[in-house]
């Protein structure tokens, strides 16, 4: 980290025996939890969107990516950046692992409980809701670089298409939502392996476009 903390140490001496203070150097050197949460998100959303683009039918698959990859990995990564300092990540990563917790349960709470599912209009409210969110993440990508630019403004249009789709009972638009969906995954996984490989090997091999 360039910003290194420096903590004082009380009880040192000087060159001439005189008491002083010396300083520590804080240094971090916990991995960068971006890549993860990420690629967690991008594959996750990528697999439900095949799904939606009509390749096949709600499964297992899906749900148990939305439980521990989607789910959980984010949540993990997102409390690794509350550990970094990062507000943005940690908001993030802890918001949309949840959701995928909360969609998986929209899903498996009225079978496994016997409680009614959420109506078409309910549906719809939940989706836009986060692409209002999404949206206001986005104004805050303007401040970091153009990958996550195209994550959060796409994924701001997939929540309205989504939202959209529901409302209208349109499988036209519940199509054009999935591949578009998975567009936002890839743009998602495109962001992660940059990092990755970025870091790996020292340079610039896949650019994220930082904003200056």
């Amino acid at each position: 980290m360039s910003d290194e903390p420096k903590t004082p140490v009380a009880g040192g001496t000087g060159p001439m025996g005189e008491r002083g203070v010396i300083t520590a150097t804080l240094r971090d050197v916990t991995a960068n939890p971006g890549p993860l949460g990420l690629m967690a998100f991008g594959m996750t959303t990528v697999l439900l969107n095949i799904h939606n683009a009509g390749f096949y039918e709600m499964n297992t698959m899906i749900l148990a990516m939305g439980i521990f990859y989607g789910g959980l990995a984010q949540v993990v990564a997102g409390i690794m950046e509350w550990k970094k300092n990062s507000t943005f990540g940690m908001t993030a990563f802890l918001s949309y692992g949840l959701f995928w917790l909360t969609l998986v349960g929209l899903i498996v709470f009225p079978k496994w409980m016997g409680v009614e599912g959420p109506d078409d209009v309910a549906m719809g409210w939940y989706l836009l809701a986060w692409g209002v969110f999404t949206g206001l993440m986005f104004i805050g990508t303007l401040r970091i670089n153009r990958s996550l630019q195209v994550v959060f403004g796409s994924l701001t249009i997939l929540f309205v298409l989504l939202a959209v789709g529901d409302w209208t009972g349109s499988e036209t638009i519940g199509t054009i939502a999935g591949w578009e969906g998975i567009f936002v995954g890839l743009s998602a996984v495109y962001g992660s392996i940059a990092q990755v490989w970025n870091e790996l090997y020292g340079r610039v091999v896949l650019p994220l476009g930082p904003v200056k």
